[in-house]
């Protein structure tokens, strides 16, 4: 069968990192409404056309951008599964905070969810964004269920655990505070958050 010819130009893996690169920063400093699809295109010295033909969006742009922070939480296995899902929770934490305090000025305290809602509002306005962000979820936390189950095995947890309803429990809790409450999330709280879980209330 012949090869079906590709329509339009290949992608640019240059362009591509010029653009997220710049979307960041302009994320990450001027928040989710400060970002502009035009400066970006600016930023990264590109055709606003090679942009949208990329992200036809600021939805998308912004969850590419979340995407690639993403890459960066490692999950690391010591052995010490009490030290290894606080030091997890931690780092999702952390990114939520970083996200929450985007566009935010020095010193100014909120407890806004800010870029964070609007990235899950994305969700809901396009169904590829849904789709995207569960796949993203999924890969990440298959990694994270994973050290709970050698965890499991090793018989440092229950037998009978579930290990899917423990990470929903852990990183639930902190969306939930994020989201919804406006309270702080970091080490104090991962850790109190991870002893409650697996110690249990019974």
């Amino acid at each position: 069968m012949a090869e079906r010819g590709r329509r339009g130009r290949p992608r640019s893996a240059e362009a591509d990192a010029a653009i997220v690169a710049a979307a960041t920063e302009l994320l990450l400093r001027h928040g989710y409404g400060g970002l502009s699809m035009e400066e970006v295109a600016e930023r990264a010295a590109v055709a606003k056309t090679t942009l949208y033909r990329r992200w036809p969006t600021k939805d998308h742009l912004a969850v590419a951008v979340v995407a690639r922070l993403q890459e960066d939480d490692e999950i690391t296995d010591t052995g010490d599964i009490r030290k290894d899902l606080t030091d997890y929770m931690e780092k999702v934490a952390g990114g939520l905070n970083r996200m929450r305090a985007a566009g935010r000025r020095p010193g100014e305290d909120s407890t806004s969810a800010g870029t964070v809602a609007e990235l899950v509002a994305a969700s809901g306005r396009h169904d590829d964004i849904a789709e995207l962000r569960g796949r993203l979820y999924a890969r990440r936390n298959a990694l994270a269920r994973e050290l709970i189950e050698r965890a499991r095995r090793r018989g440092d947890l229950r037998a009978d655990l579930d290990s899917e309803v423990l990470l929903d429990q852990l990183a639930g809790a902190l969306y939930y505070r994020v989201l919804i409450t406006g309270t702080p999330v970091d080490r104090a709280y991962a850790e109190r958050l991870v002893a409650a879980a697996l110690d249990g209330a019974l």
